[in-house]
């Protein structure tokens, strides 16, 4: 008989860092008081990131193992979520987190996005599975508010935003995953404005629950006559029940859960196959009315977008929270003598932090969560002020709009990637212990690996990197990226102890420049096969450069802060680890942006030209 699973949060969260990163890195401070954020000042950022750390750590942080033990299960046709779920869930909305951005024409405190990102990324540490149910229901309701009609606007953004109707996104089906374009479930036209949806789609996150009275699902389906591929595909809102002008629930839609699927990690999230029209009942209307017909994918693509740094920011909290409790443990734990007293069989026993090499991998993982954070910072504070500029100065709001679109790929994919070496490398450092479920780094380890995998695998987002960021705006996006950290590099290069590292930035970047041309050669050439075999190599490549530059921008802050600050003050050490990591990541990460360059130059075809049979002889 297993031992009952303890509510005790293990989630931990770095609140000096997140402060750095939106006061002195990326000075969010320059945002409020201005405009449509007028109603915040620094006091409640900080007030709001403390009670949302508060919360999550009484309230969904105890959860997270228990969700991970009991699951989720299906009793007659219902979703069954683990004990406690359904009061955090209305805990959640009733503290408002999930309103913090949302306009207060939505009942939201329209708080900057930068100040989202954190309330998103403390709720996502603490529990992921939990987080997913309203983190989809967010997206679905900020599609409807920025595609839908007025009534659609009306009748849902309100009810999902504050939590009273739950929201999915509805794309894969079994024959089709990322090819959505070979989608098969269809849609009817009733002559009302109404259409018959008929179809199954699977691996639906948070696909039903017991939370909410309704659950609005936006579903990818071909109307009879469309045409083939992506372009014949229209974006539908299909509500699990039926709902009058007046939002009343009015009975089934034939919308059914077929199965839960039984997963690796996030078990407190019901991943489901959903069943549409079983019995041609069941009625949607296309998001934006009949004018927005084939229109699907353009449509779906800015809920993705959002999912995408979802991911990204679900990435880097349980990356994080995997470091911190592993830097608990390393500092607890006594085990061996200190290698300078290796011969002494009597030497004392030594806290594990001591250890060359579990000091080598809690600053490895320090430099990777801390970057990745920038990069996801940096991503939103360009996305606030495009939104602020894009009245009064286009020109600017387009560079910043551009810079958004270029990192998604990015924070999405290497911030995934990352996460699930980053869970690993805690387990090492816990050792024997980190395989056991007494610690929460296994757990960490394999709610992680999704994180790759949905919302676009990482080499779909290397894909869109190559074959669209680069080009869009004719290459200017890219450029001013590009420029951005040559601006810095001449600004630091000749610092007295920074200047090495920032050297190492410039290497890198002038090869991440020469590699996008040959991405350009090979476009231009017609020898498209190389593209997609180095396309996920050059995004690690443009996210190490990118995780380097503002590693060592933070170093730089930090480096003018000592001068103010006393060694005895906590700042002091703060302030020298921040230093610590980029010269770290720089030293031991930047190089390798150089040799991939080299690699690629090699043009390697082997994975090409082996044949099938080659690969194994079984």
């Amino acid at each position: 008989m297993s031992k009952p699973i303890s509510a005790i949060n293990r989630y931990k969260a770095d609140l000096r860092e997140i402060q750095f990163l939106l006061f002195e890195q990326f000075k969010v401070g320059e945002l409020l008081g201005k405009g449509r954020y007028e109603a915040w000042g620094v006091d409640e950022v900080k007030t709001t990131i403390s009670e949302c750390y508060r919360w999550v750590r009484e309230v969904i942080g105890p959860l997270n193992a228990i969700g991970d033990a009991e699951g989720c299960r299906l009793e007659n046709g219902e979703v069954k979520t683990p004990t406690g779920f359904k009061a955090a869930w209305d805990s959640l909305y009733q503290a408002g987190w999930k309103s913090i951005a949302v306009s207060p024409e939505h009942g939201g405190a329209g708080a900057p996005h930068a100040v989202q990102v954190v309330v998103e990324e403390l709720i996502s540490g603490a529990n992921t599975a939990f987080a997913m149910y309203p983190g989809l229901t967010y997206g679905a309701s900020e599609l409807i508010d920025v595609c839908g009609t007025e009534e659609q606007k009306a009748l849902y953004c309100e009810r999902m935003f504050g939590g009273k109707w739950g929201g999915t996104m509805c794309l894969t089906e079994p024959h089709c995953g990322s090819d959505v374009g070979a989608a098969k479930s269809t849609a009817r036209p009733n002559g009302d404005g109404t259409y018959n949806i008929r179809g199954t789609k699977i691996f639906i996150s948070a696909g039903d629950h017991d939370f909410a009275e309704n659950i609005v699902h936006m579903v990818l389906a071909r109307v009879d006559g469309a045409p083939a591929g992506t372009k014949g595909l229209t974006l539908f809102i299909v509500p699990k029940f039926r709902v009058g002008a007046d939002g009343a629930v009015a009975g089934s839609n034939d919308v059914s859960v077929g199965n839960i699927e039984h997963k690796m990690g996030i078990n407190g999230n019901a991943t489901c196959v959903l069943n549409f029209g079983e019995n041609d009942k069941c009625i949607g209307v296309p998001v934006g009315g009949d004018s927005e017909l084939n229109r699907g994918m353009p449509q779906m693509f800015r809920m993705m977008n959002g999912a995408r740094i979802g991911v990204g920011l679900q990435s880097i909290s349980v990356a994080s929270t995997a470091y911190l409790n592993a830097l608990e443990y390393a500092r607890d734990r006594k085990q061996g003598a200190s290698i300078t007293h290796w011969k002494d069989a009597t030497a004392p026993r030594v806290s594990i932090i001591e250890h060359a090499d579990v000091r080598r991998m809690l600053l490895d993982m320090k430099a990777r969560v801390e970057g990745i954070r920038a990069l996801a910072f940096k991503l939103t504070m360009h996305q606030d002020f495009a939104d602020i500029l894009a009245i009064e100065d286009e020109t600017k709001a387009a560079y910043h709009q551009g810079q958004v679109d270029l990192l998604v790929p990015l924070v999405k994919a290497y911030g995934s990637d990352q996460a699930f070496r980053v869970c690993e490398t805690a387990i090492q450092v816990y050792g024997g212990a980190g395989f056991t479920r007494d610690y929460p780094a296994e757990q960490y380890c394999r709610d992680a690996k999704i994180f790759s995998i949905y919302e676009g695998t990482n080499h779909i987002q290397a894909m869109d990197l190559v074959g669209r960021k680069l080009g869009q705006a004719g290459g200017s996006n890219f450029q001013a990226f590009l420029g951005d950290i040559q601006k810095f590099v001449a600004d630091k290069s000749a610092d007295a102890e920074l200047g090495s590292s920032v050297k190492l930035l410039s290497s890198a970047q002038e090869a991440l420049g020469v590699t996008a041309m040959r991405f350009l050669m090979w476009f231009q050439s017609g020898n498209m096969s190389m593209v997609p075999l180095f396309a996920n190599r050059f995004l690690e490549m443009m996210s190490e450069a990118a995780v380097g530059w503002l590693l060592l921008e933070g170093a730089v802050i930090a480096q003018e802060q000592l001068k103010t600050v006393a060694e005895a003050h906590p700042d002091y050490a703060f302030y020298k680890g921040k230093i610590a990591a980029a010269h770290y990541f720089a030293r031991n990460v930047l190089p390798g942006v150089a040799f991939k360059a080299q690699l690629m130059n090699n043009e390697d075809q082997s994975p090409l030209t082996i044949s099938d049979a080659a690969f194994a002889t079984v």
